[in-house]
């Protein structure tokens, strides 16, 4: 079955342009347990920017659904990752200039890097996972170092649906969703656990959700952002009521 994954970055967003103590991000990771989340997802950047190092220790012993660390792939956070021992650690790009994170992780350009770094976490008893382009070179690179799980880049599929008003039979957003297909397939085929994630919202998400293979969808932005009017319970309700309706249905 479908899962959902619930980013609670922008939560501490809120709370960091104040610099204070609220809104609490544990508390925001409870209210998305309550609403049905499956895991909580938080990226714990090098400038600190959203989140912070205290947020990831109260989560790691105060959730009781799996903890996703997205992180760069330094040595600061991997001694992070192994001392407080997530269940998934997923590899991510990381600028400083970026608003949000703008692309998958450049696997082939840095193989024997991401090779060490993926072993020290699987030592460490760690899920390790990889946020990638929709591209068959990357997914070759990831069964390579050994990831067990592939989060698919599902940005340019947002954005080409969003463009063409919505509408799921347009040429570019049938093509961008065929990459994430192929792109799934081929996962899939490697053994690995296909992920995707990116610039989903309630709007497109159903058509992400119905692709075969999928089994978890990693979303934060629409769902803190839909929890200012509804809730963060209700907020994550809605989104995953509308990707079981898809998983279902395809």
């Amino acid at each position: 079955m479908i899962e959902l994954g619930v980013n609670i970055d922008h939560v501490a967003t809120v709370r960091q342009a104040r610099r204070t103590w609220e809104p609490d991000p544990v508390w925001a990771a409870v209210e998305a347990h309550l609403g049905g989340a499956d895991g909580i997802t938080v990226h714990l950047r090098e400038d600190r920017r959203h989140i912070q190092d205290d947020d990831v220790r109260r989560l790691r012993e105060l959730t009781h659904i799996k903890l996703n660390l997205e992180m760069a792939a330094t040595d600061e956070m991997l001694d992070i990752a192994c001392r407080l021992k997530p269940e998934m650690a997923m590899l991510v790009p990381e600028g400083r200039h970026e608003v949000t994170t703008e692309g998958g992780l450049d696997i082939v350009a840095q193989e024997a890097r991401l090779a060490d770094v993926v072993a020290r976490l699987s030592d460490a008893g760690i899920v390790t996972s990889v946020f990638i382009d929709a591209e068959p070179a990357q997914v070759e690179a990831a069964a390579r170092i050994g990831v067990r799980v592939c989060e698919v880049h599902t940005g340019p599929y947002a954005h080409a649906f969003h463009d063409r008003g919505r509408d799921a039979d347009s040429p570019p957003v049938v093509a961008e969703l065929e990459r994430i297909r192929s792109a799934g397939a081929a996962i899939v085929a490697h053994g690995m656990r296909f992920n995707a994630g990116h610039a989903l919202n309630y709007f497109n998400v159903q058509h992400v959700a119905a692709l075969p293979g999928v089994r978890e969808l990693h979303i934060g932005h629409a769902i803190v952002s839909r929890a200012l009017f509804v809730g963060m319970r209700e907020a994550v309700r809605e989104m995953k009521r509308l990707m079981r309706e898809a998983a279902v249905t395809a």
